[in-house]
This record gives structure tokens, C-alpha cells and sequence, in this order.
């Protein structure tokens, strides 16, 4: 773990290190995982897939649709420009099996949340939901946020950045009348998380928060802003909307939080955080959380935020409680048979499948429930309204198989996924680790198998 001083002067060197109690030392804004690399997996025959007997002739195309990747016989299967996984040294870093060797080093936190300076009625709030003892990112970023420092969090996913930031805001608007928060999320799904997180600590504390999202009707969204709500929080497109409408004025605002800022930067909404982020008064305090540390991060970090203490509490790139693997699809044979075929076993109770487009993704589970498997799909075509039912239907248990592009490999918090399948390759491995993040997370173990197609 480390705790540093961000460096303005240059994005690329050491800054003097800071810390709110405990070792610390000089912060990179590199820093190394400290796990292993995915390159050192040594690279295996077989797979998952390998020794399951004799590929039948042919395969299934259901209803006369098109194959879902069996190659018919037509030659080597083309996986499209950029994919990751289409040599043997990539596909090496989609098996790690989890071997406990040795005892993991039990983090002992330096605080508890009662021990935090914040409103009694939110640290009740907090304790009630069964909040006693904080992650590493909560540990070291509450004490920072809290005395109004920015804060720079480097953390893998599921480690609890949504506390992280909302329990220190949380207490600043019941202490500064008047104060405003602006969080950006990547993803639709996301921001209504982060909203419902807000609802459980802020209960019954005399404050409201709203939701700015696309693809849903931006009539209410107009009409909740003009109660002035304390926390607006918004992917960047629909909130670009609102200011262009007049809708939302930025002045007042004096806090924001970038979530998931590297996946809004991949998704393209550089030119909107930017302007957004221009738009608020110079003087404010930023809250900016990652799970890597590009160039491009590394500058918005340098242009917008105020000498920021630098927390970082990455490890390794996976973790080490999915057990991962590939599934070897022979020449001839549909992966969409094999796939079928797992989704009927018991162990596969809550399965998140990977596609690479809104079309297969979408054609992928209707072709599932057809064979009567439950499954429902989110993609960035779908309704907002359809996202949410589909997505609250797999947390509830109403359907075993959520068939998702990318859109649902960030951020999203959902309880005992058994296993993550990558039905389509990856575009890369940061892409991969994201994916597979969604399956064991906090104590619980996963498993994540990988589709290859054999040439």
C-alpha cells in the first residue's frame, strides 16, 4: 500500500510522500501491482476443454440462425484486429488456478468507522448496514477527504472506493450548508448504484441525491435539479445535456468525484470531463478514483486536482480468489453448444457471459432462453429502463445468465457471481482483469473460463 504526494511539476517523477499514520513511502505514479504478471503463467496444453472427448461433426445453429463461432470448416476463424488472446503466450494469462501456497497477510485497518469524526446520525447509518471495520482505500482516503485534501485513489475493483467517498461527502454537506457534490460514473449502471449506496448511508438525514443518466427520460431529471439536490450524480454525456439545456449550473457546485475514471476515458468522454470539470469553481475539492494510472490520467490529475494525496492499493492485476481458465473450442465445433451445455450444470448458478458486440450479445441470450435457460442481456442498445430490470433480475436471482459487452465489466456491484465467461475475447487485458473482477469478490471464490477458438 502506499500513501503519497501527487507531483505537479512533473506527471512522471517522485513526489514527497504523506501519510495518515503508519509507513509510507515515496510515491510513483507507476506503481508496480506487486502481483504477478500475467506473462509468468507458463502456458498449458489442453485447458479446460481439452479432455472433454471428440468434437462432434458440425454443431447447432438453433432455429436456423447463424453459428455462434463454430467454423464450419471454412478455415482459421479471423477474431478481428486489436482482439487479445490470439497467441499462446496471451491465451497463458487467462489460466492461473488458484493454489493456496501460503497465508494471506490479514490487513489490519488503523481506524473503525466509529472512529471516524463524522456525524453521528451517518456513522449509525453506516454501522446499521453492518459497516464496522473499513478497506484499505477507506482506511487511508476517509481522513484525507474529510479534511477537504484531494484525493487520488488507485484501488482494483470491488474494494469499496463508492464508501470511500460517499461517507466523507456524506458528512461534508451535513456540515456546510449549501454545499453541493457532483460525482461522474462511466456507465448508467453505475451511476444508479453509486445512488442506492447514497440512499443507505444518507437515510433519514434531511438531504436528497438524483440520478443524470442517457437513455432514460430527461424530462424528471430536468425537473429534480430544480429542487437543488446535494448530490448530482451522472454519466458525462447526459450531464453535457443538461448544462447545454440550462438545466444544470455547475457554479455552485464545490466537490466532485471521478469514478471509474480510466474506463471513462477509454469509453471517449475526455472532451466532456474536461469541460465539465471547467465549468465548476477553480477552488474545489476533487475526489478521483482508478484502477490504473495512464499518461492521460496522469495529466487530467496534473490539470484539475490540487496537490492531491496519491493513495494506492493495487496488488496484483487478478485476484486471487478466481480460479481461472480457458475453454478450447476444437475446429468444427459451435461454442455455443459448449456454452449451452456448461449453463445446465448446478455450479453455474449466477453466470456473467462476455460479448464484443450489442448484436451478439443480444442474439446470444435470446438463443439461451430459448433452450430454457433464463438469461437476460445489457447492452448499450437497450433502454435504460431494460438495462435495470435485466441487471436487478440476475442480482435477484430471477435469471441465471446476464449475456453483457463490456458495458457491465466496471464498477458493478453484484453479489456471488459464480462465474465470468469470456464468450468472446477481450479487446485487452486490462479488459480481461475487469471482466473477471466481477466473480470473486470480497471473501467469496469464482471462477473464469475463457473461450478459445482452436485454428
Amino acid at each position: 500500500m502506499q500513501v503519497g504526494r501527487w507531483n505537479h511539476q512533473s506527471s512522471g517523477g517522485n513526489s514527497s510522500s504523506s501519510s495518515s499514520g503508519g509507513s509510507s513511502r515515496p510515491y510513483s505514479p507507476r506503481p508496480s501491482t506487486g502481483g504477478r504478471s500475467g506473462s509468468s503463467y507458463p502456458a498449458r496444453t489442453g485447458g479446460y476443454g481439452a479432455s472433454r472427448g471428440p468434437a462432434r461433426s458440425g454443431g447447432s445453429s438453433y432455429g436456423g440462425r447463424p453459428s455462434f463461432g463454430g467454423n464450419r470448416g471454412r478455415g482459421p476463424v479471423k477474431r478481428g484486429f486489436g482482439t487479445f488472446g490470439e497467441t499462446e503466450a496471451e491465451i497463458a494469462k487467462f489460466m492461473n488456478r488458484t493454489v493456496v501456497t501460503t497465508e494471506e497477510p490479514v490487513f489490519v485497518p488503523e481506524h473503525t468507522f466509529a472512529d471516524f469524526d463524522i456525524n453521528a446520525k451517518l456513522k449509525a447509518n453506516i454501522l446499521g448496514r453492518g459497516y464496522n471495520e473499513p478497506t484499505p482505500i477507506q482506511d487511508k482516503s476517509i481522513p484525507h477527504a474529510l479534511l477537504g485534501q484531494d484525493v487520488v485513489g488507485l484501488a482494483e475493483t470491488g474494494t469499496g472506493k463508492t464508501a470511500a467517498f460517499l461517507i466523507p461527502l456524506i458528512d461534508k454537506v451535513m456540515k456546510q450548508k449549501g454545499e453541493r457534490v457532483l460525482i461522474m460514473a462511466p456507465t448508467r449502471e453505475l451511476a444508479v448504484q453509486i445512488e442506492k449506496e447514497l440512499a443507505g448511508f444518507a437515510k433519514g438525514l434531511g438531504f436528497r441525491g438524483m440520478v443524470a443518466v442517457g437513455g432514460a427520460n430527461i424530462g424528471p431529471q430536468i425537473q429534480q435539479l430544480k429542487h437543488d439536490p446535494a448530490f448530482v450524480i451522472g454519466t458525462p454525456g447526459r450531464l453535457k445535456d443538461l448544462m447545454e439545456r440550462r438545466a444544470l449550473e455547475l457554479s455552485g457546485f464545490g466537490t466532485v468525484v471521478l469514478d471509474e475514471a480510466d474506463r471513462m476515458l477509454d469509453m471517449g468522454f475526455i472532451d466532456d470531463m474536461k469541460m465539465i470539470l471547467a465549468k465548476m469553481r477553480k477552488e474545489r475539492h476533487t475526489l478521483f478514483f482508478s484502477a490504473t494510472m495512464s499518461k492521460e490520467i496522469e495529466r487530467l490529475v496534473g490539470a484539475f486536482l490540487n496537490q492531491p494525496v496519491v493513495i494506492s492499493v493495487k496488488t496484483q492485476d487478478t485476484s486471487r480468489n478466481v480460479d481461472q481458465d480457458v475453454v478450447r473450442i476444437p475446429r468444427g465445433k459451435d461454442k455455443f453448444d459448449v456454452l449451452a451445455e456448461m449453463l445446465k450444470g448446478s455450479d453455474f448458478s449466477r453466470v456473467l457471459v462476455f460479448g464484443r458486440t450489442k448484436f451478439g450479445v443480444e442474439k446470444l441470450a435470446k438463443a439461451l432462453s430459448r433452450l430454457h435457460i433464463h438469461a437476460e442481456s445489457i447492452h448499450g442498445n437497450k433502454t435504460y429502463g431494460a438495462r435495470i430490470r435485466a441487471l436487478e433480475a440476475f442480482k435477484s436471482g430471477k435469471v441465471s445468465a446476464l449475456v453483457a459487452t463490456d458495458v457491465a465489466a466496471r464498477g458493478l456491484d453484484i453479489p456471488a457471481v459464480s462465474h465470468v465467461i469470456n464468450f468472446d475475447l477481450p479487446s485487452t487485458y486490462e479488459d480481461y482483469v475487469h471482466r473477471i473482477g466481477r466473480t470473486g469478490r470480497g471473501s467469496l471464490k469464482g471462477k473464469a473460463l475463457t473461450f478459445v477458438q482452436e485454428r
